[in-house]
């Protein structure tokens, strides 16, 4: 699947900084932070993308942007990033649009992928390694199950495969969520606790039966379609190999897509665990309610965009709050942020400056991506005098580099 350009990132080190330090994020699994060096200086991250049936509101922005943040300290590290995303362009959500809409589904995930490619690049996000569409892996997939099968971590049930969570011994690990919990969430998040006839209320589809009216692909599993979860097991075993660096995606995520994904990759593989770090987005509210598709309190880029906006405005104001804590989306945010961007570009064209502080920028974003202690630091330097003449050519490089605002 296309992607899209990645624009160019200064390299600090070339302009006699040296290089950075690996970062440090929380990791969700232990809670603890977690040092994301690779291995043989390669960083392996798996970072799930959109169901492309409305995109790209502002939610979705920052889980991005957010992990924009790790491949920028990783490569200011002087790391390899191979980051691969999905696209979830074949699931039940897309389907309903279509029926709603009474467009086709393909079409629709074509517009909405190409909607986000373009909010993508305008926001300056550096593009994935490998951009993979669930259709297309489809040959990945059925290749997961049939492993699964042989392990004896699959059944059928009615013309179905599910995965059995009772083969995975470390389920569950993830998100230390309560039994009861994890029953809630499944019921909330896509999944069929109730259905009659499964080994475990928990189990999950890997491949569904064909259905009137519905798309599917001929398999040794019979005609159907692929499941939510095993869809990214597959994709970042396919890509990534046996054990990535880190998973991420939005908080929503980590219970029951990331925590089914995992012990899926896992037992299929035998890897001891599926990634070293699980890094997520704190949930976006608007009006509030989280911001989703289903509330419809959505606010899109494109029309933020449209309207006028800067995207580096919009870069900053989501860059103003800290990946790690919910918070809510106020419309004044937006002109607090242009008057912050306005300021920075007015101190990086000046004669002279005080000091670029290079090192403290990278200690605050290092020490778990703490990007509103970044943009503080910024505003003191921007608020201050000095007479270093190459100190502002040198913080617009820094703050290219680290933070992606031109």
């Amino acid at each position: 699947m296309e992607s899209w350009s990645s624009p160019a990132v200064p390299r600090l080190a070339d302009l006699g900084f040296g290089a950075g330090s690996p970062p440090r994020v929380h990791d969700t699994a232990t809670g603890r932070p977690q040092l994301v060096d690779g291995r043989d200086g390669v960083v392996r991250m798996y970072v799930c993308g959109i169901t492309p049936y409305d995109a790209t509101h502002l939610g979705h922005a920052a889980t991005y942007l957010l992990f924009d943040t790790v491949q920028r300290a990783c490569l200011d590290a002087g790391l390899d990033v191979r980051y691969v995303q999905n696209v979830t362009d074949i699931d039940d959500p897309l389907l309903e649009r279509a029926v709603q809409t009474g467009q086709d589904w393909r079409e629709i995930a074509l517009r909405e992928t190409a909607l986000f490619r373009d909010d993508m690049a305008a926001l300056r996000v550096l593009a994935p390694t490998e951009y993979i569409g669930a259709v297309e892996a489809i040959p990945d997939i059925v290749d997961i199950v049939e492993r699964l099968r042989a392990r004896g971590a699959a059944y059928d049930l009615d013309g179905d495969v599910y995965f059995s969570v009772a083969a995975a011994p470390q389920f569950g690990a993830v998100g230390h969520y309560s039994p009861a919990d994890m029953l809630r969430l499944a019921g909330e998040r896509g999944g069929d606790p109730g259905r009659p006839g499964k080994k475990d209320p928990l189990d999950c589809l890997l491949w569904q039966a064909v259905k009137p009216g519905e798309p599917s692909w001929d398999s040794p599993l019979g005609a159907g379609r692929p499941g939510w979860h095993v869809e990214c097991a597959a994709i970042a075993l396919r890509h990534l190999g046996d054990q990535i660096d880190v998973n991420g995606g939005g908080s929503d995520l980590v219970f029951p897509h990331h925590e089914l994904s995992a012990a899926e990759a896992q037992v299929a593989t035998g890897a001891p665990a599926f990634a070293r770090a699980y890094l997520h987005q704190a949930m976006v509210g608007y009006e509030g309610e989280k911001m989703s598709k289903s509330r419809g309190n959505l606010v899109f880029v494109s029309r933020l965009r449209a309207a006028g906006v800067d995207p580096m405005a919009i870069r900053l104001a989501l860059l103003a709050h800290h990946h790690s804590v919910d918070w809510e989306w106020h419309d004044e945010e937006l002109p607090a942020a242009a008057a912050r961007l306005s300021a920075w570009r007015a101190a990086f064209g000046r004669p002279a400056g005080p000091p670029a502080p290079i090192a403290e920028l990278r200690q605050v974003i290092g020490d778990g991506l703490d990007t509103p202690k970044a943009l503080t630091l910024v505003d003191n330097w921007v608020a201050a005098d000095g007479d270093d003449s190459a100190a502002p050519g040198l913080m617009a490089a820094a703050i290219d580099a680290l933070l992606g605002i031109v």
